[in-house]
């Protein structure tokens, strides 16, 4: 596959939300919610961002935002195979261009913590976070 094969689209018309949740299981990048519930993650979404290659997504992430100075970036993935070539920077970079002037937060684990702070990140003091009922109770 070369660089050229891939689209990147912030469209959610078309993608395939049962072989995303099925790809993303697959290569240890679920968190458990069903194809519809990540549907209305990204359809919730400030910005969003698919890499595609003959149809298929590759590579995902997403940002959460008041529109005005807080953002947070989530989701962020790109299918295993196709790691090392640029799918999450170039995605990362489309959609820290639709947040000038924000302050982009995100949690990393440690193993990829070095690949955000090459696009810029610095480590923040400590995160904390706080589960409201059950994990992805149905509505």
């Amino acid at each position: 596959m070369k660089s050229s094969d891939i689209v990147y689209t912030d469209s959610i018309a078309d993608i395939d939300w049962h072989t995303l949740t099925t790809r993303l299981r697959e290569d240890d990048f679920d968190n458990g919610r069903t194809p519809v519930q990540l549907r209305e993650s990204f359809a919730n979404s400030y910005a969003v961002c698919f890499a595609l290659c003959d149809g298929a997504v590759i590579g995902k992430g997403r940002v959460l935002s008041d529109g005005v100075c807080n953002a947070y970036l989530v989701d962020l993935w790109t299918h295993t195979p196709l790691r090392h070539r640029g799918i999450a920077r170039e995605i990362v970079r489309r959609l820290s261009e639709k947040l000038q002037g924000q302050h982009i937060y995100l949690q990393a684990d440690a193993d990829v913590a070095d690949f955000y702070r090459k696009l810029g990140f610095v480590d923040q003091p400590q995160g904390l976070s706080r589960v409201v009922g059950k994990w992805l109770t149905p509505r």
